[in-house]
């Protein structure tokens, strides 16, 4: 029965994960304009229900394959523990910066200030870590598996995402883009550690 119910659950995390990974795809490529949606169409409400679905679905692999990898159990709960809590963290705070409309792929204005002046996608670097940590703590194969697809996805997102940016908000962000790492770079390091991140952007 437990086998079963992992099989299905596996299944549904995979199947959702990767329709929106061919959605993101296509995007990127120019095919189609699947994300960002820009506004409450089919797109926004596909895209958000299968998020949900994939995140329930891991949850209940991490349960019913908890501790399968064998991996030494204080260490991965211990590093697990701080990975995921600090990015976790990380992505919370940032998404307070960018906003609600903006977060969930809606058009708003164009945030360059708190997190995002150390990165121009600091949820997706918080998302990235917190994933990695939850893969340590739940110590399991399939979670592992999961999660390396689902670290995947968030690098591609902004692939997809970086032309409608630019088409919406044009040379802000352009010169925005040409100052701020995609992810996270030395500039950023130096930024954080030595806290002289430089001034938000204006128009």
């Amino acid at each position: 029965m437990l086998e079963s119910l992992t099989t299905i659950a596996f299944a549904i995390a995979v199947g959702s994960l990767l329709i929106t990974f061919v959605g993101v795809a296509v995007s990127a490529l120019g095919v189609a304009n699947y994300w960002p949606p820009g506004e409450r169409n089919w797109a926004f409400y596909i895209q958000w229900s299968l998020s949900q679905l994939f995140s329930i679905a891991l949850l209940v692999i991490a349960v019913l394959d908890w501790n399968s990898l064998g991996l030494p159990r204080l260490p991965t709960l211990a590093v697990g523990s701080i990975l995921f809590v600090v990015g976790f963290v990380v992505a919370i705070a940032a998404g307070r910066d960018l906003g609600v409309e903006e977060t969930t792929g809606l058009t708003g204005e164009l945030r360059t200030d708190g997190w995002y002046r150390y990165s121009r996608n600091p949820q997706y670097v918080g998302y990235i870590v917190a994933s990695v940590g939850f893969a340590l703590l739940a110590n399991s194969t399939l979670t592992a598996v999961l999660c390396a697809m689902y670290v995947g996805w968030w690098l591609t997102l902004p692939f997809a995402e970086e032309p409608w940016l630019r088409e919406q908000y044009g040379k802000p962000y352009e010169r925005y883009a040409e100052r701020v790492p995609r992810f996270v770079g030395l500039r950023t390091i130096r930024a954080v550690v030595g806290n002289r991140a430089e001034p938000a952007l204006t128009e």
